[in-house]
């Protein structure tokens, strides 16, 4: 598939230059149509009837969990549905047996849902070492491995910042992580979609995903890769239907993964446009979208660095599908709403729920940063318009 037909696929992008992928990304036509025709002919619940329409959506429903797991070389018993990321790394943060005097290593450059979850362990004793990352975002292993001791019960971080796009690595960490023999979890919210992910070459135990964004899905789905040495070791934080297999008296037995981690109805519909949209994503081409989304970020880092008067976070050489900035005496939102008003560009501005991050690359003074992110829909005619736009807004600005 050529860009020009994704776009095609999104009617918005033809009144609009929508740059805010790392926030979420509009849904494609085919998508839309199979969340429809659950809709239109068989909507019913899953898991909980006999009949056909109840069968049907059962099916529809497992099928995408399997090309999930497909699609990023997992089991699909170890892939647990959510309504976005946060809630995923929040089934880790509260169904882990965490102690008093036991400690969890995180970044700096995290977004707040892989660190507020943490920093709430510490209401029970539990100790969260912060390693601070380099000027251009990027946390070195040195640093973890030295921030990790006989205590440590859980290491994670980012895969790819939503604040700056610097690329973590991971992979390395991974085995540090598994060298150390602690539990690993990666924040895979600004790559899954984006980056060819193969979750067993990570040596990660634990891999949050959303929906809504790089895999071009629905809102309000996401998932949870929980590897299998650590089903049994986790307590689901949500009991109820779907998730047991027998009650008796006072006593119940737990369903196996990932059953019981997904209790009550779950969002049926979405999950099943999530399945449309991996199908869609593979139709596209994923090293393809890697390669295309390099590119773009490159050419808007380009062209801003060369700038005057204008302030590039990160390192070329190491951001992916992200490029934060601001232009000397505006405001990150002023800017944005410029942009919005007389371009039809979209743009995030602010803090992007990562204070820390923001307030590492000195930014949190002039109330964070504006981001531009990218998909395959997005084209080099939009970055140079983009480019064009704030090099005026800059030169007014002198």
């Amino acid at each position: 598939m050529k860009t020009a037909d994704i776009r095609a696929d999104i009617p918005l992008l033809e009144d609009y230059i929508y740059l805010d992928a790392a926030s979420t990304t509009p849904t494609p036509r085919p998508v839309v149509e199979a969340m429809c025709d659950y809709f239109y002919h068989y909507n019913a619940n899953t898991g909980r009837g006999a009949y056909r329409l109840a069968v049907k959506a059962t099916y529809e429903m497992e099928k995408a969990r399997k090309k999930l797991a497909n699609f990023f070389n997992a089991s699909p018993d170890e892939i647990i549905f959510t309504k976005n990321t946060t809630e995923a790394i929040n089934l880790v943060a509260r169904g882990m047996n965490f102690n008093k005097g036991d400690r969890v290593v995180v970044s700096n450059m995290e977004h707040h849902s892989n660190l507020i979850p943490w920093f709430n362990l510490q209401k029970r004793g539990v100790e969260v070492e912060v390693v601070t990352a380099n000027p251009e975002g990027v946390v070195d292993p040195y640093d973890i491995e030295n921030a990790i001791d006989k205590n440590t019960k859980l290491l994670t971080i980012t895969h790819i910042s939503n604040s700056i796009g610097s690329v973590q690595p991971v992979k390395e960490l991974g085995k540090i992580a598994k060298q150390n023999g602690i539990p690993y979890l990666i924040d895979a919210a600004q790559s899954a979609g984006h980056l060819k992910i193969n979750v067993k070459n990570l040596n990660a135990d634990f891999i949050a995903f959303p929906g809504h964004k790089g895999l071009l899905g629905p809102v309000g789905t996401g998932f949870l890769y929980c590897g299998q040495g650590l089903q049994e070791k986790m307590e689901p934080i949500n009991l109820g239907g779907g998730t047991v297999e027998d009650v008796s008296g006072k006593a119940f037995q737990l369903t196996p993964c990932p059953s019981r981690f997904e209790g009550g109805t779950q969002n049926i519909v979405g999950f099943i446009g999530l399945g449309a949209a991996v199908d869609y994503v593979k139709r596209i081409g994923i090293l393809k979208i890697e390669k295309h989304d390099k590119k773009l970020t490159q050419l808007l880092y380009k062209r801003l660095h060369n700038m005057g008067g204008v302030t590039v976070y990160g390192s070329p050489e190491n951001i992916y599908g992200i490029v934060s900035f601001n232009i000397d005496g505006i405001n990150p939102h002023d800017l944005a709403k410029i942009l919005d008003e007389t371009q039809n560009i979209c743009v995030r501005s602010g803090q992007h729920c990562a204070i820390p991050s923001i307030e590492h690359l000195g930014a949190r003074k002039v109330e964070g940063t504006v981001r531009a992110s990218f998909h395959y829909y997005n084209t080099p005619e939009e970055v140079k318009t983009l480019g064009d736009c704030l090099e005026n807004i800059s030169q007014f600005g002198k």
